[in-house]
């Protein structure tokens, strides 16, 4: 589903440095430009029609998927033919919400118009607000690894921690209820009150056209991506009315579970790595900002999400590369970053375990006098 094969993970001479060594913090040897120099030019160039396809095949599965549980799930042992059903449509789902993500970046064509509504109708279908969404992450990518203006997933400094992070976090069992929470309702509270995202000083909503993330000429938008996610509920609450709630919860609401958790877990790994700096404002520059994430592998599921997993760096330096060209646009940029290209190959189940250990981030070292910040979990 995510075209070619696993182009994008090293070979396993390229992986003898070890995923947990810390990634240079100095200025890299080469330019954005260079970079771009080094990457075929027909891998900036989207295909509509190639576009669609990966869309079709995905609303195809979920399709088929879904006539298989409306019409035989009731003479089928219900114990195993609903988690199955779950899982699929859940990961397939995530892989369009994913589709709806590239539309954001102008990745998926080049039509703006086509991208927007195309992405509108998707992440509506799926209770994500598009616009919304689509221009804080903008901002997120403006601002990758900025401490004070990131605008997702900012961790924490050690000496701003609330006293209840320092009881409950730094034990498995607090650990593993906060996991829990995270991947089940972090991102609709995201969504609704920006939790983990970047601090304001007043009252800040995906929701809201008049938070602080969005200026006057993004308003209108914030409305229309709230008509889209209301028109959803509305669809959700007629169907329920006539098919019942428990069938809604299992055809529907499941799946968007995974899926709400899936983007979480991958968006959390993506930035959560004890190899990867953050920057205050006296260190931060975009380029270092962009090169400290790093690329994951999720085995199968890598192409079930489009490559979004393992193409995650490239991502954060040309977000406008469609996914079918992202693991040969990897590929060809791996050696002139070289030792600056971060790549992790441990399991995402085992690494989210071991990556949620990183509680807070804190100045050590060498980076004492400096604004450059290190993930750490002792206390």
């Amino acid at each position: 589903m995510g075209g070619g094969g696993n182009m994008s993970t090293p070979s396993k001479i390229e992986q003898k440095k070890n995923p947990l060594e810390r990634v240079p913090i100095s200025n890299p040897p080469f330019t954005i430009g260079d970079i771009k120099k080094v990457i075929p030019p027909h891998c900036f160039q989207p295909s509509l029609v190639r576009s669609f396809s990966y869309l079709v095949q995905d609303l195809m599965l979920v399709s088929i998927s879904y006539y298989i549980a409306s019409t035989y799930f009731y003479i089928l042992p219900s114990m195993l033919a609903w988690p199955i059903y779950w899982i699929v449509v859940g990961c397939v789902c995530t892989g369009i919400w994913f589709i709806a993500h590239e539309c954001s970046h102008n990745a998926f064509s080049k039509y703006k118009w086509i991208n927007d509504t195309i992405g509108f109708i998707l992440h509506s279908a799926l209770l994500t607000p598009y616009f919304s969404w689509k221009y804080s992450h903008r901002r997120h990518h403006s601002n990758t690894n900025s401490l004070e203006y990131d605008e997702n997933h900012v961790p924490k400094v050690k000496t701003k921690l609330r006293w209840y992070t320092k009881l409950y976090l730094n034990n498995p069992l607090g650990r593993l209820f906060i996991l829990a929470f995270t991947l089940t309702i972090g991102l609709p509270l995201y969504y609704a009150i920006n939790v983990t995202g970047r601090p304001y000083d007043r009252f800040t909503s995906h929701y809201y056209p008049y938070s602080p993330i969005y200026n006057d000429r993004e308003r209108l938008q914030i409305y229309i991506s709230d008509v889209g996610v209301v028109a959803t509920i509305y669809v959700l609450y007629r169907v329920a009315l006539t098919q019942g709630l428990t069938w809604v919860i299992c055809i529907y609401g499941v799946p968007l579970l995974i899926v709400n958790g899936f983007v979480v877990l991958i968006t959390l790994l993506h930035h959560t790595h004890p190899s990867l700096p953050h920057y205050d404002s006296s260190e931060w520059d975009w380029l270092r900002g962009a090169l400290a994430t790093v690329d994951r592998d999720y085995g199968v599921l890598n192409k079930v999400f489009h490559n979004i997993t393992d193409t995650h760096v490239l991502h954060h330096l040309f977000s406008n590369i469609p996914h079918y060209h992202a693991m040969e646009a990897t590929k060809a940029m791996r050696p002139l970053l070289g030792e600056y290209y971060q790549f992790d190959g441990t399991p995402f189940y085992k690494a989210i375990w071991r990556d949620f250990e990183c509680i807070y981030v804190e100045k050590d070292g060498s980076s004492l006098d400096k604004g450059i910040f290190w993930y750490k979990n002792n206390f």
